[in-house]
């Protein structure tokens, strides 16, 4: 049975999560603050519903309460900026209206679809006086798109989509280049963007960090390629070989498919093994879980992976993967897929978010945290020597690793260091080599065109929780993983506190 939510985790993979309801005992003081923040939605703009907070009172809220509002607080007040300074498109996450996933063009069998549509209409004409375009090639297939879903509507609806694609049509001439840095404001409002994914900003420096650490990652590739025997004049190259040799990929076939899922559980099962001594204990249904096979079905139509999560109640956990491209995914890939999915990643994370029940609000602000965590997830079993003596699985992590710090580094490329397009093209060619089977480069170049910020909150959030966790003995480390993730989601000012705080963690509600 699907719960009350459900969450686009892993938003790379475009993997859903299917989540099991659990209740949060809440106590008066909490139940006060949920109906305070669900009443935010009646309020007009974020400067209001931030003056709404102003005085609730503190003294009788819950660790995971005080996060719900610690996480408003902050995330309106970067609203709050970012209204003023930009009032454009979808705030908080993009300044554009309409763009080829988004807008009501998108259910052109809404009830009330054609007002939508020329209401979006509307806004994409002020965007248009304020020198706010998409990008030629967003452009482009946003107007394919519309075209498209006119010729299939009829009335109202079909006139509201012909005129939205003749008006984004005529802005083709005015198109400018990608990246919302060129925009007005635009610096400010893509490191307001950046704090709003998780917390931090200046977005030059988070670009030279990312590129450094890109750049320690690439090395130790090289050295593992070459002593593998993979040659090329770039690390891409090697990892392109890399990921063709014949003699680690599965055959294409039941028997391919039933080998790759049975040694993703091995590699579970050691995992498993592991939680004790990284977390001390943790709830039972966090390491109830396993990887299956799709359906026939789900494989054939190619669906994403994607995972259930196990149930307080004894229900398990399952992370179905996606093997319709089996040759693309050599054996030595999917070792660190496991601890990112499954376990320490998000299968220990995300039931612990369950049990926490972080409001909406929290959720929003806290964006890039739950990616964050599992890219941590991985890193942690690498140190664990999880990876020991095995080079190949070590690549498959180090790879992973470049995925990531890669995204990253085209987020900030484009939107603050006004990287054309080829330029992000070729850094993704070069550094990465591999694309991840779920995406080609072109993909994931498109939509951090159209999400700035997203990819470089989920490398942040990463940085951040190693940075926190080197900073402490060893001995604390149990406690402290527990603490950052006990209570739900955190934002960047949150987990600072949690870690620094003396004595033992704060227990989850």
């Amino acid at each position: 049975m699907i719960g009350r939510r459900s969450f686009l985790a892993g938003a790379a993979a475009a993997t859903t999560v299917v989540v099991l309801p659990c209740a949060r005992a809440e106590g008066a003081g909490d139940v006060a603050l949920r109906a305070v923040l669900d009443g935010l939605a009646k309020l007009d703009g974020p400067a209001a519903k931030l003056k709404k907070l102003a005085g609730v009172d503190t003294h009788d809220l819950s660790p995971g309460a005080l996060l719900d509002l610690e996480a408003a607080r902050e995330g309106l007040a970067i609203d709050a900026r970012i209204a003023a300074i930009l009032p454009f498109g979808r705030l908080g996450r993009s300044p554009y209206s309409v763009t080829p996933s988004t807008g009501a063009w998108r259910e052109p069998a809404a009830p009330d679809a054609a007002d939508r549509i020329a209401a979006d209409s509307t806004a994409v004409r002020a965007e248009a006086a304020a020198g706010i375009i998409l990008p030629r090639d967003a452009l482009d297939r946003t107007v394919a798109g519309l075209a498209k879903a006119a010729a299939g509507a009829t009335g109202g609806v079909a006139l509201a989509l012909a005129e939205q694609a003749r008006f984004l049509a005529s802005l083709a001439p005015r198109a400018g280049a990608a990246g919302v840095g060129r925009l007005p404001h635009g610096p400010e409002y893509f490191d307001l963007l950046i704090d709003r994914q998780f917390g931090g900003r200046d977005a030059a420096a988070i670009h030279r960090r990312v590129l450094a650490k890109a750049r320690e990652v690439a090395a130790e590739a090289d050295e593992l390629l070459a002593r593998l025997g993979y040659a090329g004049k770039t690390t891409g190259e090697r990892f392109r070989a890399a990921f063709r040799d014949p003699r680690f990929l599965y055959a294409d076939s039941e028997d391919g498919r039933n080998r790759a899922v049975a040694d993703m559980n091995r590699w579970l099962d050691r995992a498993r093994g592991r939680l004790p001594r990284l977390f001390g204990t943790l709830p039972p249904e966090c390491a109830n879980v396993a990887v299956w096979r799709m359906t026939p079905a789900e494989e054939a139509a190619k669906k994403a992976g994607y995972r259930v999560l196990p149930s307080p109640n004894g229900a398990p956990g399952s992370y179905f993967v996606d093997l319709s491209d089996i040759r693309r995914r050599p054996d030595w890939s999917l070792a660190s897929v496991v601890h990112h999915e499954l376990l320490p990643g998000h299968m220990v994370q995300l039931p612990l978010d369950v049990r926490a029940d972080p409001h909406a609000i929290r959720t929003d602000y806290t964006a890039g945290f739950s990616e964050g965590w599992a890219i941590h997830a991985e890193e942690v079993m690498a140190r664990q020597g999880a990876f020991a003596g095995n080079d190949r699985a070590r690549l498959g992590f180090l790879h992973w690793m470049l995925f990531r710090l890669c995204r990253s580094l085209i987020d900030t490329g484009i939107h603050a260091e006004r990287w054309t397009l080829g330029e992000a093209r070729a850094t993704l060619d070069a550094m990465q080599g591999e694309p991840a089977f779920f995406a080609t480069f072109d993909q994931d170049i498109q939509r951090v065109c159209l999400e700035p910020a997203t990819r470089v909150g989920e490398a942040l959030a990463w940085l951040a929780l190693t940075d926190g966790f080197d900073r402490l003995p060893a001995a604390a480390l149990p406690r402290r993983r527990r603490g950052a993730i006990g209570d739900g989601r955190l934002r960047l000012s949150s987990l600072d506190r949690r870690l620094a705080m003396p004595g033992p963690a704060r227990r989850s509600s």
